[in-house]
C-alpha cells in the first residue's frame, strides 16, 4: 500500500497573490486536495489542479468555520484517503509565524505523515513595507519585535499574557502586533505605562498588500481613537516605532493612479485576465464578469472554414478583425498542418489588421502585417484598403478577400470590400452570452452601487456584445446599479450599443481615444484625479 501523502504547510504570504514563493505554487500545482483558511488569498487556489478537492477551514478571528482540532483531523484523514500524493494546507503569511503550523506539523508527526514546510512572507514584514514603512532603518533601529496581539480582552493584568511590555518598551525598536486589533486600546495603554513615549509613531493597516488595502497612522496615544473612528477592523496588523514616520515619504502601493478605485471588468472569461492584469498593476480592485463565452464554429461548419484557409496564398488581403480571430485561425491552420509560412510575402499577397491589439497577436506568430488603420473600427479599415488599393496600379483583375471574424461582427467591411471585387466572409469563432450570472457576482454589483462605493466604482465594456450581453444577464433592479456607476467604453461602436440601452441610461461616461485595451485604461487613468 502506497505511504499517506506527504502534506505541504505553505505560507500563502500575506495577501498579495504575486507574493506567493515558486515552491508554494509548484506545490499547489501538484495538490490532490488543498485545505485553506480565511486569510490565504483565494486566488491562489486557481494554481491547483481542476480535479483538487477543495475545503474551506475558516479560521477568521473568532470565526472559525472548523476548530484547530478539526482541521488536524482533516489532514490526517486526507493524508490516508490520498495516499501517494499529496495534500496542502494553504495558510496565510507564513506557518510558523502565528499560524499554528508547528501544532500542525506535531499531529502529523504523530500520526506518522510526513510533512513539508514551506514558507510564506509574513503580514508583518511585508503589509508595513506596502504601506511605506520599512520595519528596521539603520538611521531609527536594527530590531523589530513580533507579537500576538490576540489575547484575551477579560485578562486581568496578572494573568496577562506572554508578552513583556517593561521589555517592549525600553527596546526602542519596531513593534509589530499581529492580530490586535480589539486589543489596540489595552496595548497603547500598557505600552505607554511602561515607559514607551506617547508621541512614538504608530500605524494600522488592514487587508494589507491587497488592492482594498487601509492604513492609518497617528501616535501610540491616539491610533486607537484613529482606528475606531476609521472603522477599520480585522485582518490588520499594527506597527509602533518611529520608522512609521517615513510612511510620507515611502508610501509607493497606496499612491498607484487607480488605488482605491474598483473597476468592473466585462469581457470574454479567456481576456479578461489581460485588461484586470494592467489595472490591478495600476492600483485597481478587480471584479470581473464575463459577458461573452467564445466557442468554436460548428462540426458542420469546417469544410468552408478549411477550404478557404487553405486558400489563403491565393487571395490579394486576408483580413484580422480581432485578436480573437488570429488566435482561432491561428489554432485551425495547426489543425491542417500549417504555418506562418502558409501567407506569402508582400507584394502580391497583403494582410490587414483592423487594430494594434490584433496586429499584435499576428506579430506574435511571426506574421507583419501591411495594413492597419489610424484609427480601429470596420469602416476605418474598409477606407484605409480603398485608398491602399486605389494607389496600386490600375487595369488589375478583381481582388479577392478573405475575413476571418467572429459570427456576430457587423457586415460594413464586408459590403464595402464587395464593391471592390470578391469577398469571402468567415465566421472562424462564435461569441454566445452566458446562460447567467452567478448569485456573488449579482451581489458584487449590488454592493459596488452602494452611495459609499459606487462614488469610486467604474465599469468597463470593450465591445457592443459585451453590453448587451450584461443588459440581458441582469435583473431589471440591477441594471440601474450599472447606470449609477461611471462606465468606460472602448470606442465608437461600443458607445453606440450603450447608448441605446436604458433608453441612454447606460451611455458611456468617457470613450477611449485610442481603441484599445491600453487606450480604455489610458482613459480611466485621464478621469482619475491626480494625488
Amino acid at each position: 500500500m502506497p505511504k499517506p501523502a506527504t502534506v505541504y504547510l505553505v505560507g500563502a504570504g500575506p495577501g498579495d497573490p504575486g507574493l506567493l514563493t515558486i515552491a508554494g505554487a509548484e506545490a499547489l500545482r501538484a495538490a490532490a486536495v488543498v485545505v485553506y483558511d480565511y486569510l490565504a488569498n483565494a486566488e491562489l487556489l486557481n494554481l491547483a489542479p481542476p480535479t483538487a478537492e477543495l475545503i474551506y477551514v475558516g479560521k477568521s478571528g473568532n470565526q472559525h468555520t472548523k476548530t484547530q482540532d478539526q482541521i488536524n483531523a482533516i489532514l490526517v484523514e486526507k493524508a490516508g484517503q490520498y495516499r501517494g500524493k499529496s495534500v496542502v494546507r494553504l495558510k496565510g503569511g507564513d506557518p510558523y509565524v502565528f499560524g499554528r503550523g508547528g501544532e500542525e506539523a506535531e499531529v502529523l508527526r504523530e500520526h506518522g505523515i510526513p510533512f513539508v514546510i514551506i514558507p510564506g512572507i509574513t503580514s508583518g514584514i511585508a503589509a508595513p513595507a506596502y504601506a511605506g514603512i520599512p520595519v528596521t532603518h539603520r538611521d531609527f533601529t536594527s530590531t523589530i519585535t513580533l507579537i500576538t496581539g490576540h489575547e484575551r480582552e477579560d485578562a486581568p493584568a496578572e494573568e496577562d499574557s506572554r508578552v513583556n511590555y517593561d521589555a517592549l518598551a525600553k527596546l526602542d525598536g519596531t513593534l509589530v502586533f499581529y492580530m490586535g486589533i480589539k486589543s489596540l486600546p489595552r496595548i497603547s495603554q500598557r505600552l505607554i505605562a511602561a515607559g514607551l513615549a506617547p508621541q512614538t509613531p504608530a500605524a494600522v493597516i488592514r487587508w494589507g498588500t491587497r488592492t482594498q488595502q487601509q492604513t492609518v497612522a497617528g501616535t501610540v496615544a491616539t491610533i486607537a481613537d484613529i482606528v475606531q473612528k476609521a472603522g477599520l477592523k480585522a485582518p490588520a496588523i499594527t506597527i509602533i516605532g518611529r520608522v512609521v514616520s517615513l510612511r510620507g515619504t515611502l508610501n509607493w502601493f497606496e499612491n498607484r493612479p487607480l488605488f482605491a478605485k474598483t473597476v468592473i471588468v466585462s469581457r470574454t472569461r479567456q481576456q479578461a485576465s489581460d485588461l484586470s492584469g494592467k489595472l490591478a498593476a495600476l492600483g485597481a480592485t478587480i471584479v470581473e464578469i464575463p459577458t461573452i463565452e467564445l466557442r468554436p464554429p460548428a462540426q458542420s461548419e469546417w469544410p468552408a472554414i478549411d477550404r478557404a484557409l487553405q486558400q489563403i496564398p491565393g487571395y490579394d488581403w486576408t483580413i484580422f478583425t480581432s485578436p480573437n480571430g488570429v488566435r482561432a485561425t491561428w489554432e485551425r491552420l495547426r489543425h491542417l498542418g500549417l504555418d506562418a509560412r502558409h501567407f506569402p510575402a508582400p507584394p502580391s499577397r497583403r494582410v490587414a489588421a483592423v487594430g494594434e491589439a490584433t496586429a499584435d497577436a499576428l506579430r506574435a506568430l511571426g506574421i507583419h502585417p501591411d495594413l492597419i488603420p489610424e484609427k480601429f473600427t470596420g469602416e476605418e479599415l474598409a477606407a484605409a484598403l480603398k485608398t491602399q488599393i486605389a494607389n496600386a496600379k490600375s487595369g488589375s483583375p478583381p481582388l479577392r478577400f478573405l475575413i476571418l471574424r467572429a459570427d456576430i461582427a457587423r457586415p460594413v467591411l464586408r459590403e464595402e470590400l464587395e464593391k471592390l471585387g470578391q469577398v469571402d466572409d468567415v465566421a472562424i469563432y462564435h461569441t454566445v452570452r452566458p446562460s447567467a450570472l452567478p448569485p456573488e457576482t449579482l451581489e458584487q454589483i449590488a454592493d459596488l452601487a452602494a452611495p459609499e462605493r459606487v462614488v469610486n466604482t467604474w465599469i468597463t465594456f470593450t465591445s457592443a456584445s459585451t453590453a448587451n450581453n450584461l443588459w440581458e444577464l441582469l435583473p431589471p433592479e440591477h441594471r440601474q446599479f450599472v447606470a449609477r456607476m461611471r462606465r468606460a467604453s472602448i470606442g465608437p461602436i461600443t458607445s453606440e450599443a450603450m447608448r441605446k440601452l436604458g433608453t441612454g441610461s447606460w451611455a458611456p461616461n468617457v470613450e477611449a481615444a485610442t481603441h484599445t485595451i491600453d487606450g480604455l485604461i489610458q482613459a480611466l487613468l485621464d478621469e482619475t484625479p491626480k494625488a
